[in-house]
C-alpha cells in the first residue's frame, strides 16, 4: 500500500502561525514533529507500506522533502503541481504514477488523529476492500452537530467493517446537522480514501474522461530529476478543476465507507486547535513564554515575547515575530476575514514570516529602513546559495559562527568568524558553507530597492528559474 500524502492546502485560518510559503502542514502544531511528518509516523507499524508519494506545489518542494529526510523518509515521488486544481488531478497524477494494481491510501497532511492503533485497523480494513477494488473512503463518527464539514450518508447494509456510500451531502445548516447526528446514518467527510490506482482511473475515466486525459498528458510531459517530478504548466492549467467527491466519490457506484472514531480534527481553526491540544487546569492550552492570572479556556500562542493574560476566557492569543492576533474562540472563523484584509493591502503577512526558509537554510530580516535591510543568514553544511547578481543593491556580509566560501566576480575567498566582506553592486557572487557546522552570518543591504525579486540567478543547485542570454 502506498501513502499519497497530499500537501497543497494554505491553512489561512491558522493565521498568523500559518502563512501561504509556510502552511500548518509544516507546522508542529500538536507535537514535536510537523502535520506533515505525523500524516507518514502514524502509519509507521502499518504491514505491507510502501515508501510515499507526496504531491505539493512548487513553492513547497524543498520543505516538503527536508521535512521527510528529517524524518529518515525516503519518498517514491515528489510530484509538484504548477497550479491548483483540485484533490482529483492531484490523486490521478499519483494513480498514473504506479502499478494500476497497486492501492493507494490517500492522506491529507493536516489532519490529526489522536488514537492511532484504530486508525492503522481501519486503514488494514480499508485495504482489504480497496483489493476487492471498492473505493473506499473514511467517515469520522461525529461527536456534535458540525455545520463546517460535509456528510457522508451511509447505507443500511453492512458489509464488514464498512457500509456502501448511500450520499455525500454539503455542509449544512445547524438544524440539519442535529438532524444528521440525531439519525445515526451521517458520517463527517474526512477526505480520506483507499482504492487501487487502475480502478480510480477506471471510474475517473468514466465520469471525467477529460480531466483524465490532461493528467496522463501533463504527466508523459513531465520533467524528472533526483527529488522531483515536475508536471508540465502548460498543460496541467489545462486541467478541470475538482475534489475526489465530485469527480469520482458521488457517481461511482463501488464508494464504500468505514466509520472512524479515532480522535480525528482537521485542525482548520484555531478552535480546533485548542480542542486537540493539552491543557492545564483552567482549561488553557498554552505554548511558549505566556504567563496567566485568572484566565481560563483560552489559547495562547507566544514565539518570540512574553505574553501575559488577566481575568480574560475564551480566547485566542497568538504572538509570532511580526504579528498579534487576538480572537474569542467563537469567532475564529473570521481569521479568514483578517486574511483577505491582508491580501487587498499587499501585506507581506499574509505570505511569509519574517523568517524565510530556502533550500539552503533561512534568513530572518530583523530590520528594515528605507534604503537598508538586515538580515540574519543560517545555511546548512555543504549548501550553497545560486550564483547570483543584483542591479539594486550592495550586500555587507559578516560571519558569525562557521566558515564561508565567497565568490565574488573571480575571486574565492574564505571568510571566518568575526571577519567580514563585501558584495558591490551589480558584481555576480555565490555564498557556500564549506564545512560541518552550519554558517550564520549577518547581512546588511544597501541600496534604492531592496525587495526579494532583485535576483539574477546565473546558476541554482536547487533547479531553481536562472537567467538565460
Amino acid at each position: 500500500m502506498i501513502p499519497v500524502i497530499l500537501s497543497g492546502g494554505s491553512g489561512t485560518r491558522l493565521w498568523p502561525l500559518s502563512r501561504t510559503q509556510h502552511p500548518k502542514q509544516f507546522l508542529p502544531l500538536v507535537s514535536e514533529n510537523t502535520m506533515l511528518q505525523d500524516t507518514w509516523q502514524r502509519l509507521v507499524g502499518s504491514p505491507a507500506l510502501g515508501a510515499p508519494i507526496a504531491v505539493c506545489n512548487e513553492d513547497h518542494r524543498f520543505m516538503v522533502a527536508e521535512q521527510l529526510r528529517e524524518i529518515d523518509v525516503k519518498p517514491r515521488a515528489i510530484i509538484l503541481e504548477p497550479v491548483g486544481r483540485n484533490t482529483a488531478p492531484a490523486v490521478a497524477l499519483a494513480a498514473l504514477a504506479v502499478p494500476p494494481d497497486q492501492v493507494l491510501l490517500v492522506l491529507p497532511s493536516d489532519h490529526v488523529i489522536l488514537q492511532v492503533s484504530v486508525f492503522q485497523e481501519a486503514v488494514s480494513q480499508a485495504e482489504w476492500l480497496a483489493l476487492q477494488d471498492c473505493l473506499v473512503t473514511f467517515g469520522i463518527v461525529p461527536t456534535h452537530p458540525e455545520t463546517g464539514y460535509g456528510y457522508i450518508k451511509r447505507g443500511t447494509a453492512l458489509a464488514g467493517p464498512a457500509y456502501p456510500v448511500a450520499a455525500f451531502v454539503e455542509k449544512p445548516d445547524s438544524a440539519t446537522a442535529q438532524a444528521y447526528l440525531d439519525s445515526g446514518e451521517y458520517l463527517w467527510n474526512s477526505g480520506m480514501f483507499a482504492f487501487k490506482a487502475g480502478i480510480f482511473l477506471q471510474e475517473l475515466e468514466k465520469f471525467n474522461p477529460r480531466m483524465l486525459a490532461v493528467c496522463r498528458k501533463a504527466l508523459s510531459a513531465a520533467e524528472r530529476d533526483v527529488d522531483f517530478v515536475r508536471i508540465a504548466a502548460d498543460i496541467f492549467s489545462t486541467c478541470p478543476s475538482d475534489s475526489i467527491d465530485y469527480a469520482v466519490m458521488e457517481k461511482t457506484d463501488q464508494a464504500m465507507v468505514i466509520p472512524l472514531d479515532a480522535g480525528w480534527n482537521d485542525v482548520g481553526s484555531w478552535s480546533a486547535l485548542w480542542d486537540v491540544t493539552a491543557k492545564d487546569d483552567q482549561g488553557n492550552a498554552i505554548r511558549g513564554d505566556v504567563l496567566t492570572v485568572d484566565t481560563h479556556n483560552s489559547f495562547i500562542h507566544s514565539e518570540n515575547k512574553l505574553v501575559a493574560t488577566v481575568g480574560v476566557q475564551d480566547l485566542v492569543i497568538v504572538e509570532t515575530d511580526d504579528a498579534v492576533m487576538i480572537a474569542p474562540k467563537n469567532r475564529v472563523q473570521d481569521v479568514k476575514l483578517l486574511v483577505e484584509q491582508l491580501k487587498q493591502n499587499k501585506r507581506p503577512e499574509v505570505d511569509r514570516h519574517r523568517k524565510v526558509y530556502r533550500p539552503w537554510g533561512f534568513y530572518d530580516e530583523i530590520d528594515e529602513g528605507e534604503r537598508h535591510k538586515t538580515k540574519r543568514i543560517m545555511v546548512k553544511p555543504g549548501a550553497k546559495l545560486s550564483v547570483q547578481m543584483h542591479h539594486h543593491r550592495a550586500e555587507h556580509w559578516v560571519v558569525v559562527t562557521g566558515t564561508a566560501l565567497v565568490s565574488r566576480g573571480d575571486e574565492h575567498v574564505l571568510v571566518s568568524e568575526n571577519q567580514s566582506t563585501f558584495i558591490p553592486l551589480g558584481v555576480v557572487h555565490s555564498l557556500e558553507n564549506p564545512g560541518v557546522i552550519p554558517l550564520e552570518m549577518i547581512e546588511v543591504q544597501s541600496g534604492s530597492y531592496l525587495g526579494e525579486d532583485d535576483i539574477v540567478r546565473f546558476s541554482d543547485h536547487y533547479g531553481r528559474q536562472i537567467k538565460t542570454f
